[in-house]
């Protein structure tokens, strides 16, 4: 029978530590990012923006990131639901956490998480598998959302004619489902080929997804709650600079937009606020408002989930931290035998 490789367990206070100087890495940048709107003349109209902002609204964009993180928090206990409540609640505030503070956004996250349900003794095996599905179920979400936005612009949801401009989310975003959902059948239809462990792994995630989504459970509203309050955050931070946006066309260029975060800078300071301000004025947003909202919206979608995952990870650790001298738990939740794996004929990683 095979087992699971050791995996390496950090020294949790450097650990901490190295978090700890992220923050206050990014809280240079934000400083840097402001003095920069100060500074520089063109830019001096967002400044007068963010000094007239709505406190109503911002309060606002406040509570409805905080709904946002909580989203997640459910749709995470979907997928790991043989983790303890308290645990399960704390990893996916910390996943957040780390997403923010982390270059490369989701990656690091998923990797953090990785770790910390090592030391609950889950089998990496059901780790890549559920975090897979978790990916690609909100990941889903996001591609239906850009679809669906598309062609509500196309139909007349908003000021914006384009044929590019709507075209582009609607066929991007089907290519790319069908791709993922090709993924597990290629590797059933052709078990001969050597598919590596992983991806084997990856496939069997997204078949998990999948049937989440064909057993629905309420859980998967947290999915919907995720994105959907995240993205109603940054209409309330327009609310504020006094230019409410429309529905489509704000959804397009938070969707498109937050393609930027893909560059790995520490929690997206320059690099997101660009990317999200250029599309939303692609997309009709006046430039100053636009540029105003987003950096609001982004101190706020930042400083939350990093918050509230430094708290999470303050917890994990308290929970499962007095054992970090201890080898970790090698034991395999109930997960079966994945029949992707059987089929390809690979062995557990």
């Amino acid at each position: 029978m095979s087992t699971d490789p050791p995996i390496h367990r950090p020294d949790p206070l450097r650990a901490g530590l190295r978090i700890g100087g992220r923050l206050a890495g990014c809280a240079l940048l934000s400083v840097a990012v402001a003095s920069l709107v100060l500074a520089l003349p063109p830019l001096r109209r967002v400044a007068g923006q963010l000094d007239h902002l709505n406190s109503g609204w911002i309060a606002a964009a406040i509570a409805l990131e905080v709904a946002s993180c909580l989203g997640f928090v459910v749709i995470f206990r979907l997928f790991f639901d043989q983790v303890p409540r308290g645990t399960a609640r704390e990893l996916a505030w910390a996943e957040q956490g780390s997403g923010a503070l982390l270059p490369g956004g989701g990656v690091g996250a998923l990797a953090i998480g990785g770790w910390f349900l090592r030391r609950t003794g889950m089998s990496m095996r059901s780790i890549v598998d559920r975090s897979s599905a978790l990916f690609f179920l909100t990941s889903a979400v996001n591609v239906a959302a850009l679809v669906g936005a598309g062609l509500w612009l196309a139909l007349g949801g908003g000021r914006q004619d384009d044929l590019v401009g709507t075209a582009i989310p609607i066929v991007g975003g089907l290519v790319a489902t069908a791709t993922v959902v090709a993924l597990p059948y290629l590797v059933r239809r052709f078990p001969e080929r050597p598919w590596p462990a992983w991806l084997v792994d990856v496939a069997a995630g997204v078949l998990r997804a999948l049937r989440s989504v064909r057993r629905p459970d309420w859980r998967l509203l947290g999915a919907f709650a995720y994105l959907g309050f995240d993205i109603a955050a940054l209409g309330a931070a327009f609310a504020a600079a006094g230019r409410p946006l429309a529905v489509a066309p704000l959804m397009l260029g938070y969707l498109i937009g937050y393609l930027a975060n893909l560059i790995p800078i520490p929690g997206g300071f320059g690099v997101l606020e660009g990317g999200l301000a250029a599309t939303l004025i692609a997309y009709g947003a006046p430039a100053p408002q636009a540029a105003a909202a987003v950096i609001v919206y982004h101190a706020i979608a930042f400083w939350i989930p990093s918050l509230g995952g430094l708290i999470g990870y303050a917890l994990l650790r308290r929970r499962l931290g007095e054992t970090d001298g201890a080898p970790a738990q090698t034991g395999r939740s109930g997960d079966a035998g994945s029949p992707l794996r059987v089929a390809a004929g690979t062995s557990a990683l």
